[in-house]
Order: C-alpha cells, then structure tokens, then sequence
C-alpha cells in the first residue's frame, strides 16, 4: 500500500503537534500519562509556587499544579497531585508550612483517622503554620530595614564620591584625569612618531633584522664546527702537555739532568764563566796579533804576550 504525501504530511503535522503539547506540559511540569490523583484546597492568601512540593511526614508525594485566585471568595484556590499509591482519609487537612528561610514553602498532608478515603477531584480543607505568616512578615522586616542600611551606605559612598570628583586640589580626581589624559597624549604622539620612524627606515630595519639573521647562521655554524673539533679532547692533551711540562721545570728546579745541572751546579756555573773569560782573552789576542794565528801571512813566529790591559 502507498501512502500519498498528503497523508504523510498530516501525520507529520499531527506529530509536531503531539510532541509541542507534550514538551510544553513538561516544561510546566506537567506529565500527560501520569496517572496521580489531583486534590482541591484553598488559602486565605497565596504563599505558594507551582510545583511546590506536596509531603506527609517530611517524604513527597507530590506537587502543586496550579494556584489560581477565585473573585467571588477572594482565597487563593491550589491544585496540586498525590501519587495514586497513597491513601488518605477525606477529613484529613492540607497544612502550608515553611521549608526555610531560602527554600519557599509547600503543603503537607495531615491524614486523618478513619477508612473513607479521599477520592480524585475531592475538596480538602487547610491550615496554615501557625508562625508561618509572622516568619513572613519578619523576613520582610529584616529586608526592609537592611535594604535600608544599604541605601544610608551607598548615599555616603554618593557623596564621598562626589567630593572626589569636586576637588580641584592636586590630590583631586580631576588634576588625576587631566594628568592621565596628557599622558596618553604623549603615549600618542610617540607612537605617531615610531610609526612614522618605522614606516620611513623600513628597508634599513629589514637590512638590519637580515644581517642579524647572517650573523645567527654563523654563529650556529662556528657552534657546529667547534662540537665536531673535539675540544674536550684538545683540551685534555694540552692538560697533558702541561702536566708533562710541569714535571720538566720541577726536575730542573730539583737539578735533574743536564738542564738541571746547568741551574743548580755553582762548579760548572764558575767554570763556564772563566772558559768564557778565556775565551774573550783570546779573542781579544786575535785581533791584536791576528800574524801570530795565521802562519801563511807571517813566516816569523810571534810569541804569546799577556796583554797589560783587558779591554
């Protein structure tokens, strides 16, 4: 069988309906397939919320439905469900009661003592807390008089503040102002000033940022190459050259070896030093007599002479 698109639009519009109805009824808390029984009762003002919760002995059982307000009597008229499974006596009286200073108030059931129970739709009479009307009335007091007190406060805070913005001295809001406000001026300018800077040496800056960027590059590149030259193993032999060298100088210092003795022998310190005196002597006799060293330019054999004077 083929359903035409007519009969699928109806159905769909039938459904958007049905579930409109049903998510609004939620909202208002409201459940369309609940099957709780709904009870009357009525109070002399109103107190109450919708969905303000029903209870017998501190445990719910239910909720209120709905407040309206009857102008023939001139009492608040309240509709509210009980779950089907509790059963209370018709004479039993519905009491409003406070649930705390923040938590509004609700209904409990006071059931009554005898078997005719109270049938769906049925009327039940009410009682208020006693001190539930006072409390109300306290709570409002307190309000009021610390709604009072902030206002005294926020008046004074008015009027300091208006001193403040009065005060024409160099401590006043307004020197303040006028003080900020030439220094955002100045703010303003300066940056008008490093813009029209940056604006006009652009390409200097890009030179500039690219040359630090060359010089970056060649410091990574002097940082890759020092890390392949091993420096610690540079380091370490020239700890080691050190250390060897460091034991040469001790050995000369102690007069070890040839270096050594040279250093530390006085003897062969004095005997370098006459071998040295000699040697200048003779020196000296060479280029005084040079025909008593060279046989080939002299043939009569000049004989040695101590000179009289060192020179």
């Amino acid at each position: 069988m083929k359903i035409s698109k007519e009969i699928k639009t109806a159905i769909l519009v039938l459904c958007s309906i049905a579930l409109f109805i049903f998510g609004f009824s939620y909202l208002k808390g409201k459940d369309l397939f609940s099957t709780d029984n709904t009870f009357y009762t009525e109070f002399d003002y109103n107190a109450l919320t919708p969905s303000a919760p029903v209870t017998i002995k501190g445990n719910r059982v239910g909720k209120v439905e709905k407040i309206t307000y009857d102008f023939e009597t001139g009492k608040t008229r309240v509709a509210f469900s009980v779950d089907n499974r509790f059963k209370f006596s018709k004479n039993s009286t519905i009491r409003m009661y406070e649930l705390g200073i923040m938590g509004g108030n609700a209904i409990t059931i006071i059931p009554a003592h005898d078997a005719e129970y109270a049938e769906n739709e049925a009327f039940l009479k009410s009682e208020v807390e006693e001190g539930l009307v006072k409390s109300l009335s306290s709570n409002f007091s307190g309000l009021s008089s610390g709604l009072d007190e902030t206002l005294k406060k926020a008046d004074t805070l008015l009027v300091n503040l208006n001193g403040l913005v009065d005060d024409d001295s160099e401590k006043g809001l307004k020197n303040a102002i006028a003080e900020l406000n030439s220094t955002m001026k100045s703010f303003k300018n300066l940056s008008y000033t490093l813009n029209g800077m940056l604006k006009n040496d652009t390409s200097k800056l890009n030179t500039m940022l690219a040359n630090f960027s060359q010089t970056a590059t060649s410091f990574k590149k002097l940082g890759d190459s020092l890390e392949q030259a091993n420096i610690g193993k540079t380091v370490a032999n020239l700890d080691a050259t050190l250390t060897n060298l460091n034991k040469v100088l001790l050995g000369i210092e102690q007069g070890k070896g040839t270096m050594g003795k040279l250093m530390k022998d006085e003897k062969l310190y004095e005997n370098f030093e006459s071998a040295s005196k000699e040697l200048e002597e003779l020196l000296q006799d060479i280029k005084l007599h040079p025909k008593r060293y060279f046989r080939i330019l002299s043939k009569k054999e000049i004989p040695y002479q101590q000179p009289e004077t060192a020179q």
